[in-house]
């Protein structure tokens, strides 16, 4: 926990949220010359991280008066620590206590006979990888599209989700994070381009979600991966 606290510590309040510019204005705001370090590299809990945005572009530390400050945001996650902007107060809170989060809500996904008939045919294609799995919870507000399937497995789309359900590892050679889902799964988040991802390994296949819109947040995808299981026929 001390190596937590003091990260959190030196994070800089100007990297914390993106948003409107009129959220830093004000009298107690103090110009400054400060370099962005592109010379460092991160690790969390022993693998390599990079710190992006909310739109997947990469952040680096602002050294100042030979002070390092890092993206409060992005380092938060990283570490699953809570964070939000009081905009009355104009503070930044991290972990419990001050403004709670909205909770997380669910909504079951509903396929109807000709949806599950194209869901099992996606998966008929692979040879002893019949068994056809699919999303059963996503988050209140989003919609299922289709199914499709691929050369590198079966791929479940929705307006703000993708669920990718392959024989292979497509993480593995790649350095990430690791987290246990609420049903006890362990999973690894990676960002192998602009999209962070987060890939599980479920039965005899492996479970890759992610939002192309980045309109959801990784707590929001762990919680609806938790429900990928066997389709009910």
């Amino acid at each position: 926990m001390k190596s937590k606290k003091m990260v959190i510590a030196t994070m800089v309040f100007g990297m914390a949220l993106t948003g409107s510019a009129g959220v830093y204005a004000g009298t107690n705001l103090q110009k400054i010359s400060a370099y962005l370090n592109h010379s460092i590299g991160f690790k969390v809990n022993g693998s390599a991280y990079a710190p992006v945005d909310q739109n997947g572009k990469k952040l680096s530390p602002i050294t100042y008066n030979d002070t390092t400050y890092l993206p409060v945001r992005a380092l938060a996650d990283a570490l699953n620590v809570p964070v939000t902007f009081d905009a009355k107060n104009n503070q930044v809170i991290l972990g419990s206590g001050g403004t709670t989060a909205a909770p997380i809500t669910l909504s079951p996904v509903t396929y109807s006979a000709a949806q599950k008939a194209e869901i099992v045919k996606a998966f008929a294609g692979f040879q002893g990888f019949e068994t056809a799995y699919a999303p059963m919870q996503m988050i209140s507000g989003d919609a299922f599209l289709k199914v499709a399937g691929g050369e590198d497995g079966v791929s479940f789309l929705f307006n703000h989700m993708r669920v990718n359900v392959s024989p292979r590892d497509y993480s593995d050679s790649y350095k990430g994070t690791t987290v246990t889902l609420s049903n006890g799964i362990q999973g690894k988040w990676y960002t192998p381009s602009d999209i962070p991802m987060l890939t599980f390994k479920l039965d005899d296949r492996y479970v890759t979600i992610s939002s192309p819109d980045q309109s959801l947040s990784k707590a929001k995808l762990e919680k609806a991966a938790a429900g990928v299981a066997k389709l009910s026929q």
